[in-house]
């Protein structure tokens, strides 16, 4: 299985600004100076091996969508963040006119969550199978909402694609062709969902949206069963702890920190920042890696856990 993260910023798309290229262009330069490049190759070796992720790369700017890759023409993927365009564009070039079942897990249907759907080209494609999955009792309507008129030109029934609304109960377990998927209830503002999905002994926990507040000690041992040993955690790491604590609490979303205390507590084994705040920057959302790996170093009784940054186009294979 690869997990592929098509989108992981939160709340509103973002994009690189010209300040934002320039400024990566200033310390490519200030950490080449007194160098040549006798090619084009070597330059890019250069930027590849020497320069730090923030300048090399972006975490990007899409809103949520995450895919886990099995192979085939059956699809399994969280959420509809604006990253369900580029997932769709690259769904539709792999199939290759093969008609293709798209599994979709909605954590909830926040804009930030549903707005790339009207926009996912295999809901286009006559003999395309979707499958929208979710809890909440509004998730067909929210969906229709959004394309109905005056907020887009094309209205839901336009899409060609055969379409389904699967409603789950939370804390159920159930089979969804060759994966097995349980829903957890999240502390969020109309109430949001995460997932355990186990395949072949593996198991990854997509969980964001969700405010975790560990002085609740029942709801704290919860949410670490639902974790307990799985090999990836996608955690919703939008806040510094400082903002989750203080002026941004009750706000609906965790930090960095309480996602290393969560996955220690539960034995996991790697730990993905995920649902980034849009006016982070890339040099931001670097330092906050490293203050996270920092303090998973320290406060680390047990195994290590793996602490990554998601990024737009970042894959991990188990």
């Amino acid at each position: 299985m690869v997990v592929r993260f098509w989108g992981t910023r939160g709340s509103i798309p973002v994009a690189l600004t010209s300040a934002d290229i320039r400024d990566k262009i200033v310390q490519a330069l200030l950490k080449a100076s007194g160098r040549s490049f006798a090619s084009a190759e070597e330059a890019c070796t250069f930027t590849r091996e020497e320069l730090p992720f923030s300048v090399n790369k972006t975490f990007g700017g899409h809103t949520p969508c995450v895919e886990f890759d099995l192979g085939g023409d059956e699809y399994y993927v969280c959420d509809m963040g604006s990253g369900a365009r580029p997932f769709g564009a690259h769904l539709l070039a792999r199939q290759h006119g093969r008609p293709a079942t798209v599994n979709i897990f909605m954590s909830h249907v926040h804009w930030d969550h549903i707005m790339g759907f009207p926009f996912f080209g295999p809901a286009y494609v006559p003999g395309t199978k979707i499958r929208i999955y979710g809890c909440h009792d509004v998730l067909e309507h929210a969906f229709r909402l959004q394309q109905a008129p005056p907020c887009f030109p094309v209205a839901f029934d336009q899409m060609a694609a055969n379409m389904e609304f699967v409603q789950l109960a939370p804390g159920k377990k159930q089979n969804v062709g060759a994966v097995s998927v349980t829903p957890g209830l999240q502390l969020h503002s109309g109430d949001s969902y995460g997932y355990r999905f186990e395949i072949g002994g593996k198991s990854v926990v997509y969980s964001t949206d969700s405010e975790h507040k560990l002085d609740d000690v029942d709801e704290t041992r919860r949410i670490a069963d639902f974790f307990r040993g799985a090999d990836i955690v996608i955690f919703d790491a939008m806040y510094a702890l400082a903002d989750a604590i203080s002026v941004k609490a009750d706000w609906g979303h965790s930090s960095n920190i309480v996602g290393v205390e969560l996955c220690q507590m539960a034995l996991a084994k790697h730990l993905v920042l995920f649902h980034h705040e849009p006016a982070n920057s890339d040099a931001t959302l670097e330092r906050l890696l490293m203050e996270t790996r920092r303090f998973e170093e320290l406060t680390r009784k047990g195994p290590m856990l793996t602490v990554s940054s998601s990024y737009d186009g970042m894959e991990i294979e188990l």
